[in-house]
């Protein structure tokens, strides 16, 4: 829980404010996980933050919604063409990708457990998605 929590502050993706009125926050809750060796044996424990978007309404909440995601058929092409021409593939992957982009839409969400906050009715405004 304390990498996903510095993951947050360090991306900035939230700030605690006062909850506006006429604003309803929405859930969240802890995905735990376990990352296990090819052995069995743990790596380590995984814990993420994750938002109850399900809750949110269109029109009031949200206007659009957008994922930009390869179609298979593009990924395969572009292999294609790779093993034809001898170019060597690399595999990637970002750590809390998804805390790069930006909201347009003023979302709050309810205080996380393990999180306190000074402020009498306070929620997390959000700049980043979760």
């Amino acid at each position: 829980m304390a990498e996903e929590i510095h993951a947050v502050e360090v991306y900035k993706t939230w700030t605690i404010e006062q909850l506006p009125t006429g604003k309803h926050p929405i859930g969240c809750k802890w995905v735990f996980k376990v990352k296990r060796r090819a052995d069995g044996s743990v790596e380590r424990y995984k814990a993420r933050l994750v938002a109850k978007g399900f809750t949110q309404v269109e029109g009031i909440d949200f206007h659009e919604t957008f994922a930009s995601v390869a179609k298979l058929v593009t990924v395969r092409c572009l292999l294609t063409v790779a093993v034809a021409r001898g170019w060597i593939i690399h595999q990637m992957d970002v750590n809390n990708a998804f805390l790069y982009g930006d909201l347009e839409e003023e979302v709050y969400m309810e205080l996380p457990s393990g999180f306190s906050a000074s402020k009498s009715v306070s929620a997390p405004h959000f700049g980043s998605p979760i």
